[in-house]
């Protein structure tokens, strides 16, 4: 062996101990706030698709494949888009699929690496990475076709298109997330103002 192969040899575990002790230095989130990011994860995602699966397989069985829970106002209804949200992109699901995975991980990046101490941010990350995870089953495992089935009515004759609780859990993790955004303004701007009296 030459002296450069010995050098390569001795230099390979070097940098797998060097990228390992970086990892582990890392400010990753502490195990409470992982149990409880991963919980919520895992049940939106159950969440999602067992009630996809129920309610689909319900109005297979309704006339017209519809119900409605409050008249002129909410409905149940059998739908597939085979686009992002309005129907962007429709028909586009290598790319629509490619979209999902890479914001699933920045997501889960955010949350494991962003050293974010607040809660509600985290469980706003946790959101959407279920409803993020939801859709993109869809995408894979259905045709590229994401089931959706709840239908508002938000002025007579005119309907929000049709959503799903991945959906759902989407938006309410923006809200959540410009809330907490709001909070961490207000406590930043209180702390910055303290020293000054």
């Amino acid at each position: 062996m030459t002296e450069s192969q010995n050098q390569q040899d001795t230099a390979r575990p070097t940098m797998g101990r060097a990228f390992l002790s970086a990892f582990n230095r890392a400010n990753l989130p502490s195990l409470k706030t992982q149990f409880i990011f991963w919980s919520v994860t895992a049940f939106g995602i159950v969440l999602d698709l067992w009630t996809k699966s129920a309610v689909f397989n319900w109005l297979l069985k309704q006339e017209g494949y519809r119900y409605s829970i409050i008249d002129g106002f909410l409905h149940l209804v059998l739908t597939e888009n085979e686009g992002a949200a309005f129907g962007i992109a429709g028909g586009q699901t290598v790319f629509l699929i490619i979209i999902s995975a890479v914001a699933l991980i920045i997501v889960i990046g955010v949350f494991l690496f962003g050293a974010s101490k607040q809660k509600l941010m985290n469980i706003s990350l946790a959101l959407f990475t279920a409803g993020i995870c939801g859709n993109l089953y869809d995408r894979i495992f259905n045709d590229g076709l994401v089931r959706d089935f709840i239908d508002v009515v938000y002025w007579p004759g005119r309907h929000w298109p049709a959503f799903n609780l991945a959906d759902s859990m989407l938006c309410i993790g923006i809200a959540l997330m410009i809330i907490s955004g709001l909070f961490t303004t207000e406590h930043s701007v209180q702390k910055h103002a303290e020293p000054q009296k």
